[in-house]
């Protein structure tokens, strides 16, 4: 395997948004007994990795289609469509009770996290040119991972917290977590298997999907099965979701405005530019729901709450969580490669013209 394939944006990069952003959160997880007296998440951590990462990667995925005009023309019913039924379901949902609509939204969730996850070792695996057979077990190697807790934090509700709100997973039996992780730890272990079998032999390992895989578990086991508050299950949740995600559409970004041979005044401000954006959507985002919906924040949103009857807030919520649940439809649909030749050139990981495995 060339070099240049054996990683996604390089070595370093690719060390410091996997396995930097598992360990990192790692680490904050285990100190979380320190960190906060109640096991909730304090303020600091609640901007730093919820509004900063999360939520605001959720708006980088502007960069991709609503602020491209290009690709608004090429696929106009997938991005007018895709909020359109995103909102009808969830009102719909909404009017049937608010747990109704959480739940349904957690799940959609907790499949964008598993496929996002299943997402990039694909993308290693073609990378690579990795035979079909391997790939099929990278794929079961992350879905065990990632899965395999699941069901686990399923089989043993209620934990300290929840993906959403209270109760917006509904309970397996406890067998069933037993089981889930029986299968997990075996599918891993096949997986483990390969790669010493391969270092072993002297064919190499493909470093960057090993790192992607060993960060993956950590993340979903430390932050699922090992957790035991709030903190830790949200900086584990977030941290390796949300930053790979945003190096990637900082990547994509400058390849699509190197393509046309210009820059928007965002991206001509650079990293801070691009960033600072986010930021700011992701703040008055915010500062709608806690007005409006949660009343949690007045040190950071300030006072002058509004209260809402339940029927305003079964329109209002729906609305609110537009954002994410459009990114949760569309990333299933804007980084396939099959349907864009162009999306490997613009992310730096193939030549105009070149042949892809």
């Amino acid at each position: 395997m060339s070099t240049h394939r054996a990683w996604l944006f390089g070595p370093r990069t690719d060390a410091a948004v996997f396995a930097g952003s598992a360990l990192a959160s790692g680490l904050l997880a285990w100190a979380s007994p320190w960190l906060t007296s109640t096991g909730e998440t304090p303020l600091w951590a609640w901007v730093m990795f919820v509004l900063a990462i999360d939520v605001a990667h959720v708006w980088a995925t502007l960069f991709r289609t609503y602020l491209d005009g290009e690709e608004l023309r090429r696929r106009p019913l997938l991005y007018v469509g895709t909020p359109l039924l995103a909102l009808a379901v969830g009102i719909v949902a909404s009017l049937y009770g608010p747990l109704v609509f959480w739940r349904l939204l957690a799940y959609a969730a907790l499949a964008h996290f598993i496929r996002q996850q299943y997402g990039w070792v694909a993308l290693y695996g073609r990378r690579a040119g990795t035979p079909a057979w391997e790939r099929r077990l990278d794929g079961a190697a992350i879905y065990a991972a990632t899965l395999g807790p699941a069901v686990w934090w399923h089989a043993n509700l209620p934990r300290p917290f929840w993906w959403f709100v209270e109760g917006d997973f509904a309970p397996l039996p406890t067998w069933m977590g037993t089981a889930a992780l029986a299968a997990h730890a075996a599918i891993l272990a096949a997986w483990c298997t390969l790669q010493l079998g391969r270092l072993l032999a002297g064919s190499g390992v493909h470093p960057g999907k090993v790192l992607l895989v060993a960060a993956t578990w950590s993340a979903w086991f430390g932050g699922i099965v090992l957790a035991r508050d709030d903190l830790a299950f949200t900086v584990m949740n977030v941290t390796l979701h949300g930053v790979p995600y945003l190096v990637l559409l900082w990547r994509y970004a400058r390849g699509r405005a190197a393509e046309e041979g210009r820059a928007s005044t965002l991206l001509r401000l650079g990293l801070p530019g691009f960033l600072g954006f986010l930021l700011v959507l992701a703040f008055l985002e915010e500062l709608l729901w806690d007005r409006l919906v949660w009343h949690e924040r007045p040190l950071l949103f300030g006072e002058g709450s509004v209260t809402l009857a339940d029927d305003a807030l079964a329109l209002l919520v729906p609305l609110l969580a537009l954002p994410q649940a459009t990114h949760y439809l569309l990333d299933a649909f804007v980084w396939r490669p099959g349907r864009d030749a162009r999306l490997l050139t613009r992310l730096g990981w193939a030549h105009a013209g070149e042949a892809q495995p």
